[in-house]
């Protein structure tokens, strides 16, 4: 039986649109899906309109809520999945944190959603780490089960299998409910894994843009991404071999060994193995 804990403050004024989801933590290297989906919220002007409890799905000793001070006193401020709403393209929007419990019952908040407002295509966003260079263009490496879709975008069928994360039980449950679904996810340099990545959000935001009705204004990315350049430059250049595997790493994207199209890359096998043990692709 279907239990319902999810909170409606409001009712999205269209139905019909596109819902574009991404969720901090590990399928968040960079933090460049979540930054993403934040940059679609503020440009898009989206407002919440539900969101999903989180007492029944968050260990709070491991996902802590977090204490503000506002005109009124101390707050709390708990992780929850909020629901976004822009009514000027249609698009609904998915910001939360990965769950440690119920992920079933997780999603199924999520498809209960998605259904009665009649979304037509879900679109989840993830970022991985994996032995690419920052002064590179970012690879977007994109998923899709529909065939002419999958032409369209230039996205590959996954024939991964194995132990997953909340995107991938997303994505499946998505599937499972009849709803067009893709997955997008960015490359994270794995050297500078502690930092976050605004080029990586970039590279997210440009490959929706294929997808959207209409883009938006990425001003903002592309100054924060080319200030991160420059710090990672900076980060490289006072030690000898991290520069001298930057450049071997540099080397071999200008040979055409991290391009997508080309099965012999790898780059999907990397994802792969990213997906099935929880850590960087380089790490055996």
């Amino acid at each position: 039986m279907f239990e319902n804990f999810t909170v409606w403050e409001n009712q999205p004024e269209n139905t019909g649109g596109m819902l574009i989801a991404a969720f901090q933590g590990w399928n968040d290297a960079g933090n460049a899906s979540s930054w993403a989906l934040r940059h679609l919220c503020e440009d898009l002007q989206a407002k919440p309109f539900a969101h999903i409890q989180a007492e029944h799905f968050y260990d709070f000793s491991a996902t802590r809520p977090l204490v503000h001070l506002d005109e009124n006193g101390r707050q709390l401020d708990w992780p929850r999945a909020s629901f976004n709403a822009s009514s000027e393209q249609n698009i609904l929007l998915l910001e939360g944190t990965e769950p440690q419990l119920q992920w079933r019952t997780f999603v199924e908040q999520i498809i209960s959603v998605a259904t009665s407002l009649k979304v037509s295509k879900v679109v989840t966003l993830g970022s991985l780490l994996t032995e690419v260079p920052h002064s590179r263009p970012v690879m977007v490496y994109g998923f899709c089960e529909d065939i002419e879709t999958s032409t369209r975008l230039n996205l590959q069928k996954s024939t991964y299998e194995g132990p997953t994360g909340i995107v991938g039980v997303l994505n499946q449950f998505v599937q499972d409910a009849n709803i067009p679904a893709i997955s997008l996810w960015a490359t994270v340099p794995n050297y500078v894994s502690g930092a976050s990545s605004p080029k990586a959000a970039l590279a997210l935001v440009n490959r929706l843009h294929e997808i959207l009705p209409m883009p938006t204004n990425t001003t903002e990315l592309e100054i924060a991404s080319a200030a991160y350049e420059r710090q990672v430059n900076e980060l490289i250049e006072g030690d000898e071999d991290l520069r001298a595997y930057v450049t071997d790493l540099e080397y071999r994207y200008d040979q055409g060994e991290f391009e997508d199209a080309d099965p012999a890359s790898g780059l999907g096998d990397q994802i792969e193995r990213w997906l099935r043990d929880g850590a960087s692709p380089d790490e055996d």
